[in-house]
C-alpha cells in the first residue's frame, strides 16, 4: 500500500482574536480523500518556506482575505479602495509559495482567494470587486448555507477540470467579491460563469495545479464534484 501523502494547507488569519486558524472542511476534505492534512506555518522566510515544503507532497492555498493590489501592480493611495480586509503576511507568504510550487512542480489546488493570489503572482491581474467594477445578474456572493448552490459554471470541454467532473453545467457554491480580471501567462480557463467570470485555471506545464474560485470544503460533504477534485490533488500528490 502506497502511504498517505502529506497535503500542507496554507493557514487563514483571525486577526480580532490574534490567531491562525483552519475551517476543518480542508481538513476534512483532504482526509477523506486519502491525503494527510497538515498546516503550513505562516512565514514569509523563504529557508523555512521551503523547509516546509521539503515534507509536504501536495498544497492547498484556500481562501481568506482580498489579495493586496501591490501583488497585481495597482499601487498608490487610492490602490485598495474597493478592497475588503486584506493580510501582509499572506501575501508575502503566497509571494514566495506561489513560484516556488511552480518550481517545484508540487500538486497544488487554490480554493477562491487561492486561485487570486495565484493569477496575481504569476502575472495576472484582479477585479477588486466585481458588483463595482463588473456587475452582472451573476451572484457570486452566496449567503449560508455555504455548501449549496449559488450559480452555475460551464466546465470546458478537453480540460483537466471536464475529465474529473464532467463537462458542461456545473452548480457551484460561491462567496467571494473580487475575481481574475487578466488572466496570468501559462494559466488557462477550465471554467467560467455565465457572465464571463474566470472559475477555473489550471497550468498545463505543472503536474497538477489547479484553482477554482468556488468552495469544494464547503460542500465536499453534499457534493460529488467538490469530492472529486480534492480526489484528484491527493491523487497528484500520492503519484
Amino acid at each position: 500500500m502506497s502511504q498517505r501523502p502529506i497535503i500542507g494547507v496554507v493557514p487563514l488569519v483571525d486577526y480580532k482574536l490574534e490567531s491562525l486558524w483552519m475551517l476543518p472542511g480542508y481538513f476534512d476534505a483532504v482526509a477523506e480523500a486519502g491525503g494527510v492534512p497538515v498546516m503550513l506555518p505562516l512565514t514569509a522566510d523563504a529557508e523555512a518556506l521551503s523547509r516546509a515544503l521539503d515534507v509536504v507532497d501536495g498544497v492547498v492555498v484556500g481562501g481568506g482575505q482580498d489579495v493586496a493590489p501591490a501583488l497585481y501592480g495597482e499601487r498608490g493611495a487610492d490602490a485598495a479602495a474597493l478592497c475588503g480586509e486584506l493580510c501582509p503576511e499572506r501575501d508575502a507568504m503566497e509571494a514566495l509559495l506561489v513560484p516556488e510550487l511552480v518550481a517545484r512542480d508540487v500538486p497544488t489546488l487554490g480554493i477562491c482567494r487561492g486561485i487570486q493570489v495565484a493569477n496575481a503572482v504569476l502575472g495576472g491581474t484582479l477585479w477588486q470587486d466585481l458588483p463595482r467594477q463588473r456587475p452582472s445578474a451573476v451572484e457570486h456572493h452566496g449567503k449560508p448555507p455555504y455548501d449549496q448552490p449559488v450559480h452555475s459554471v460551464e466546465v470546458l470541454a478537453r480540460t483537466p477540470l471536464a475529465a474529473c467532473v464532467g463537462a458542461g453545467e456545473l452548480a457551484v457554491n460561491s462567496y467571494h467579491h473580487q475575481a481574475l480580471r487578466d488572466m496570468a501567462p501559462g494559466l488557462e480557463v477550465m471554467a467560467a460563469a455565465a457572465d464571463g467570470v474566470v472559475e477555473a485555471v489550471w497550468r498545463p506545464a505543472s503536474r497538477f495545479f489547479w484553482a477554482v474560485q468556488w468552495h469544494p470544503e464547503f460542500a465536499h460533504k453534499v457534493d460529488e464534484p467538490s469530492r472529486k477534485i480534492f480526489s484528484a490533488l491527493v491523487a497528484a500528490a500520492r503519484a
